[in-house]
């Protein structure tokens, strides 16, 4: 027979907490006949947990972040000596509860992930003389803020790399990019103004891309498990044989994701801007630049915007040797597949598996009438042009 109802409500309007803010709600009671209650428990727990199976073992962690217990009594009920109270069939008794959340820097926000978990709860304890006890729980969000609007955060990010090609184990020129970033820390929404100068002196076609990529590190048992993922990318244009591309402000934006937790001892979640070049029948060209993903609502908005406007107006010093050239432009600017003088042409299609062929044999081809200036221009604007090496 069930002999009792107990739920607890948390204050409706609060969507999430943060370090210091105070959770309040109401324990509520009905019976089916009349019972004794010896007390009534609640608890505030926060926890951090990993498991996952390593061959046969199985990894377990868990690191606590709150932990608060009191004793809730009804008003106006008559109690005995040892503070137990008879609760009767026919009415509702609530028990009212508040409690402060540690400070801000003492919490890590909730989450929830393939291998573990960030979870914060409020538990009610219904304890009866000789009998089981009675329990429910509600959990509740926490998100602590992160303001990238911190210097360390504003400051630029770039780098270089290359990459030596070979065709059976004989050389094949190399491949080389080097990127920059106006700031490291971003909202959800905001965009990410990227600049950048690829160069492609090897036989083959290769292909700049950029993506957005979460890393969720989980640690148990002294073991790490890293699983990454792709949230968003954009591409540019093909780059053939002996050519170079520039990307002056290209942008990708940020998608609706949690903002990078780093405060937690078992559980991380990182994010990056993976710029990389694709070529076909070897490994990528990858260059990562460390973001960190923040709480909106911190004046990120505005930072972002200023920090755009100041990238398009100093892109042209930056990147003096990218200035649009004064003749028409060549063939090169076609955006489209031509057949080359040589009998194979290097393999336009873009997987970005490894096991994608170097070479086909391309089909009878008629080179198109050259394209108007005003159309390169366009695509100048659009930040795809291809240069020849320097």
């Amino acid at each position: 027979m069930k002999t009792s109802h107990v739920s607890t409500n948390s204050t409706p309007s609060k969507s999430f907490y943060c370090g210091g803010d105070t959770v309040s709600g109401r324990v509520e009671v009905e019976v089916s006949e009349m019972m004794r209650v010896s007390a009534l428990k609640l608890l505030g727990l926060g926890c951090a947990k990993v498991e996952y199976a390593k061959g046969k073992q199985r990894c377990r962690q868990e690191a606590e972040y709150l932990r608060h217990e009191t004793v809730l009594r009804l008003q106006d009920q008559p109690t005995d000596s040892d503070g137990s109270v008879v609760l009767r069939p026919g009415n509702k008794y609530e028990y009212t509860f508040g409690f402060e959340l540690p400070q801000q820097g003492q919490l890590v926000s909730s989450y929830k992930g393939k291998f573990g978990y960030v979870q914060y709860c409020v538990k009610a304890l219904m304890e009866r003389p000789q009998q089981p006890v009675l329990e429910c729980k509600k959990c509740f969000e926490v998100e602590e803020p992160l303001d990238v609007n911190t210097p360390d955060l504003l400051s630029p990010a770039g780098g270089m790399k290359e990459k030596k090609v070979t065709c059976m184990f004989i050389p094949d020129g190399q491949v080389s990019l080097n990127a920059k970033i106006d700031r490291r820390g971003f909202c959800e929404g905001e965009e990410i103004c990227i600049n950048a100068k690829f160069e492609n002196t090897c036989s083959r076609i290769v292909v700049p891309k950029a993506a957005i990529i979460a890393k969720h590190t989980y640690q148990a048992n002294g073991r790490t498990k890293i699983l990454r993922q792709k949230l968003s990318s954009v591409r540019g244009n093909h780059i053939i044989s002996g050519m170079c591309d520039a990307w002056q402000g290209k942008t990708i934006r940020v998608p609706k994701i949690k903002p990078s937790m780093l405060g937690c001892n078992i559980i991380r979640v990182e994010y990056a801007l993976m710029i990389y070049v694709h070529i076909p029948g070897s490994d990528k060209l990858i260059l990562e630049l460390p973001l960190v993903i923040g709480t909106a609502g911190l004046g990120s908005r505005s930072n972002s915007v200023s920090s755009q406007d100041s990238s398009a107006s100093t892109a042209s010093q930056s990147w003096v040797s990218l200035r649009m050239p004064s003749e028409p432009p060549s063939y090169c600017d076609v955006t489209r597949d031509c057949r080359l003088d040589q009998p194979l042409t290097p393999l336009l299609d873009d997987f970005d598996g490894d096991d994608s062929p170097i070479f086909m044999n391309a089909p009878a081809f008629q080179y198109p009438a050259p394209p108007a200036y005003s159309e390169a221009e366009e695509e100048f604007n659009g930040n795809a042009r291809m240069l020849p090496v320097c």
